[in-house]
């Protein structure tokens, strides 16, 4: 197939892609990008003739038939269409059957060729290098869908990332923000030998479309499901809407969900030179950071911040009012939920420290020199800027997001004096000299940091509490993201503080 069908369809794909460049060039022209005209008889022509070149193009590279099940619905009934799951650049087919606009960054439209067809069906632009982007597409998204049916239906993919279908990630409020009713749609690619997936691991985009080219017949099917009309409490809650209607299109699709999102991921696999374990309660720690909104915009400023106020605290451990007090947030269930991640030993009482130490890690995980010298600046003596093993020991653990730590080698290997005490420039040093530290050192002396199949059951306790004995299990239920399936409770009990 590489050298007989691959090369004629990615021929005739390019050439269609040629075809209905002046096209949508022409239908482009004059128009104006904040501003809505009637459409004519000859951009309705336009349309026409651009949807069959897409559809003739997508024939070409082995889509035969669509299936097509539900009705779409107009505009003026549902301003917004949100599309789940997400997982590969093929997911552009229904873009192309409705002319439907998405939201894109900023950059596609100079794109040779590629940006005027984007351009033709008129996009919210992001703009990467604007800091007010995000609030001004989110504005865009509201006035369009507020228009009335004036504006093409807005596409959105509210994942906001590729997944490989196997669940429903969290959505992202944006598309649900303006509060008015949504059509969910849900798509299937059902092809026995899946050459469609591209994600952050895997294939790349030009073996995906070698693969997919070369098969011959390539499946797609698309579902159309009821408008979501949302309730009073859903509009003042975007967060709740987005919840439903992902309840709503995993019922559809067949597969679970989790509340784990691209940036968990994105944590779990960053190149820092602490590597995340498995088991890491980080995870849990950011999907709650997110949800009560305290995941800063200006990092460096506001950890330096934090950094200083819990220096003053001197070790000084905080109620649940005096984190409220510090964070500046209400108390709450969530707010609950984050503090008894590091009320260590269940007295109601934690080190706002470990709080911070646990914040920069989310915020940079890449940047484990950057964590680590804000945590020696707050857990060092006045006298001499040193810290103790203990003292390092906790900050670890807290780094890593585990219940249970040992570094006494790394401690010895980096105190040679054998004072008792290390500084934050003899450690940095002995990285610069041990770029491999965390494999060398810790991970040799704590075998459970290494990756392994996650625990069903586990708690989500201080990083620097007692680890709970857990039901092994051999099977990691999506990706990184653990399982945790309540089952067996009766066994545990005691065990489970929050994970359902």
């Amino acid at each position: 197939m590489t050298v007989t069908l691959f090369p004629i369809r990615l021929l005739i794909a390019a050439f269609m892609m040629l075809l209905a460049w002046p096209f949508a060039f022409l239908a482009s022209v004059g128009r104006s990008e904040t501003t809505v005209e009637a459409q004519c008889l000859w951009r309705r022509l336009v349309d026409i003739i651009l949807k069959l070149i897409m559809r003739a193009m997508w024939f070409a590279g082995g889509f035969h038939w669509m299936t097509v099940k539900g009705r779409r619905a107009l505009p003026a009934e549902a301003p917004i269409l949100t599309l789940a799951p997400h997982s590969s650049y093929f997911d552009a087919i229904p873009v192309t059957m409705t002319m439907a606009s998405i939201v894109m960054k900023a950059e596609s439209k100079d794109i040779p060729l590629w940006g005027t067809l984007i351009k033709y069906i008129r996009p919210v632009f992001v703009s990467r290098s604007d800091q007010d982007s995000r609030k001004k597409t989110v504005e865009e998204i509201k006035r369009r869908a507020h228009s009335g049916g004036e504006w093409p239906q807005i596409m959105i993919f509210p994942e906001g990332t590729c997944t490989n279908r196997s669940c429903l990630i969290t959505f992202k409020p944006g598309a649900f923000i303006p509060a008015v009713p949504v059509q969910p749609v849900v798509i299937h690619y059902p092809n026995k030998l899946d050459t469609i997936t591209w994600t952050w691991q895997g294939p790349g985009a030009f073996e995906i479309l070698w693969l997919t080219l070369c098969q011959l017949h390539n499946e797609f099917v698309i579902e159309f499901l009821p408008i979501y009309t949302p309730t009073e409490e859903e509009k003042r809650n975007p967060v709740l809407f987005a919840i439903n209607v992902r309840r709503v299109m995993a019922k559809a699709l067949g597969v679970p969900i989790t509340d784990y999102s691209f940036e968990d991921c994105q944590l779990a696999m960053a190149e820092g030179q602490l590597r995340l374990p498995v088991d890491t309660c980080l995870l849990e720690y950011a999907k709650l950071v997110r949800r009560l909104g305290v995941k800063p915009k200006n990092t460096e400023k506001v950890l330096q911040e934090y950094g200083n106020r819990a220096r003053k605290l001197e070790g000084q451990k905080l109620d649940l009012d005096n984190f409220a007090q510090f964070l500046d947030v209400p108390v709450s269930d969530m707010l609950r939920d984050m503090f008894a991640l590091f009320d260590e030993h269940d007295n109601n009482c934690m080190d706002i420290r470990e709080y911070v130490i646990a914040l920069s890690v989310v915020c940079r995980p890449a940047k484990t020199l950057e964590t680590m010298k804000l945590a020696f600046k707050m857990f060092e003596a006045e006298e001499d800027g040193a810290i103790t093993q203990m003292e390092l020991a906790v900050i670890l653990k807290t780094a890593l997001g585990v219940t249970h730590l040992s570094v006494s080698r790394l401690f010895t290997a980096i105190d040679s004096g054998d004072t008792g005490k290390i500084t934050f420039d003899k450690f940095r040093s002995f990285v610069e000299q041990h770029p491999d530290f965390a494999e060398d050192y810790l991970h040799a002396e704590n075998t459970s940091l290494h990756s392994r199949p996650c625990h069903r059951h586990q708690t989500t306790s201080s990083p620097s509490s007692p680890n709970p004995q857990g039901t092994a299990t051999t099977k990691m239920a999506n990706g990184i993201c653990p399982d945790f399936s309540p089952n067996d409770r009766d066994t545990l009990d005691g065990l489970l503080k929050k994970h359902n």
